[in-house]
């Protein structure tokens, strides 16, 4: 098996990492995991490594070099720090980036979490528009018992 940065020397370093139920494997050869500070766990980022491998992968594929033309960040360049230069660099580097994310989450869409006083909120406000309008359907259709009962419902529903 090579490595996967160097593509020459046989990889004895093998990373594994499950994020969110998905297996990410890196291979690497002693000389390119030092280089990459693999051997030194303080400063080793198994996402920044996967970033730089995936962006190595597609220079290589494409055989050019892009570059920002904002701020002069090179594919290079993102390639080796595994950062972006400026904001432009999202759009000029999307494909790289793009495929790096899907290679560390599900998708390169973030979803994110929806807190409980949120979801209890929008609750309470449907439940209310529900009854509002089933208190009007009533009064519309001359159901005045029922729309009574509905008012009252809405009375204690508003705490008053």
């Amino acid at each position: 098996m090579q490595c996967e940065k160097c593509q020459s020397e046989k990889a004895t370093v093998f990373l594994t990492q499950i994020i969110q139920g998905k297996m990410h494997k890196v291979d690497l050869c002693e000389s390119c995991a030092k280089e990459m500070g693999v051997t030194n766990t303080s400063t080793f980022s198994l996402a920044d490594l996967l970033i730089k491998t995936e962006a190595e992968r597609q220079k290589q594929s494409t055989n050019q070099t892009r570059v920002c033309p904002h701020c002069g960040f090179t594919q290079e360049d993102l390639s080796k720090t595994g950062r972006v230069g400026c904001g432009h660099c999202y759009e000029v580097f999307s494909d790289v980036l793009a495929e790096a994310l899907k290679d560390m989450q599900r998708s390169s869409q973030h979803v994110g979490k929806i807190p409980n006083s949120f979801i209890r909120s929008q609750t309470s406000a449907d439940r209310r528009k529900v009854l509002e309008e089933s208190l009007e359907l009533a009064v519309k259709q001359e159901k005045y018992e029922e729309a009574a009962t509905l008012r009252d419902q809405l009375k204690i529903f508003k705490g008053g």
